[in-house]
């Protein structure tokens, strides 16, 4: 079974790598991350000019890289030129050969590492549902998206797929609108608090188990925190800073 749909776990998934420590959705981030030992990765996904799937969150290079412009008007090639750490706060990183990585590198890089793969444009679909096919990684890779109307093409075998933000929505508002006999996805990764409210409570927990649902909570930092999560049922934290929730479930003998 895929580690981050084991409700008997307690996993640290690396939130764009281990990106307080090393730029987010690069190389050197995964594999500080991996070095620090987490149970999985999670990433975002575009598409480049020449329908290649690439490794970033926003849909522009101006927040992470030292050239401006949309992701998408970039090929792969063009994009593995950028300097992705070029704006990484303590500024170590830029001139470091750190690039806007391509899916297919990180999938070959880790052939047996977990991931968790957030769809940011509903464009991207077909590029990953055909790049998981043939690196054969529909089995370690669960795709999930907040947009609704991106998710269509995994929402069936061979694919796993995460829910969209309407069924998180729904699945909080279970005692209202009911909850859900069967659901496409097999994993709700959710944020702590939403407009200031919790979102991983106990009961929205006890219905995600319900339904045959795994629960990830991002981003958690504190170590403290991550433990009453996994106390609560929720299977994985994802994770800016990987280290010290490791030696935290290791010190209570979880895994």
């Amino acid at each position: 079974m895929n580690p981050l749909l084991d409700r008997n776990r307690r996993l640290v998934i690396g939130h764009r790598g281990a990106c307080a420590r090393a730029p987010e959705n690069t190389m050197p981030s995964f594999e500080l991350a991996v070095q620090l030992g987490v149970d999985a990765l999670e990433l975002d996904v575009h598409l480049s000019a020449d329908g290649q799937v690439v490794v970033i969150h926003d849909e522009t290079l101006d927040r992470t890289c030292d050239r401006r412009g949309p992701v998408l008007g970039r090929t792969a090639a063009e994009l593995a030129t950028m300097d992705a750490g070029y704006r990484f706060p303590s500024g170590r990183w830029s001139g470091r050969g750190v690039h806007v990585p391509r899916l297919a590198e990180v999938l070959d890089a880790w052939p047996d590492m977990p991931l968790l793969v957030e769809i940011k444009t509903g464009a991207v679909q077909d590029a990953l549902a055909q790049l998981l096919t043939e690196m054969h990684a529909t089995e370690r890779t669960v795709v999930a998206s907040m947009r609704h109307d991106a998710m269509g093409r995994f929402r069936g075998p061979p694919f796993v797929a995460g829910a969209s933000g309407r069924d998180v929505q729904r699945l909080y508002l279970a005692r209202l609108v009911g909850r859900p006999r069967r659901v496409p996805y097999r994993l709700l990764s959710v944020p702590w608090r939403y407009r200031g409210l919790e979102v991983p409570t106990r009961r929205f927990i006890r219905d995600a188990a319900r339904v045959d649902a795994a629960v990830s909570v991002w981003t958690v930092d504190d170590p403290a925190l991550a433990q009453r999560l996994w106390a609560r049922g929720a299977n994985g934290i994802v994770t800016n800073d990987p280290g010290p929730l490791v030696k935290a479930r290791h010190a209570n003998g979880k895994s």
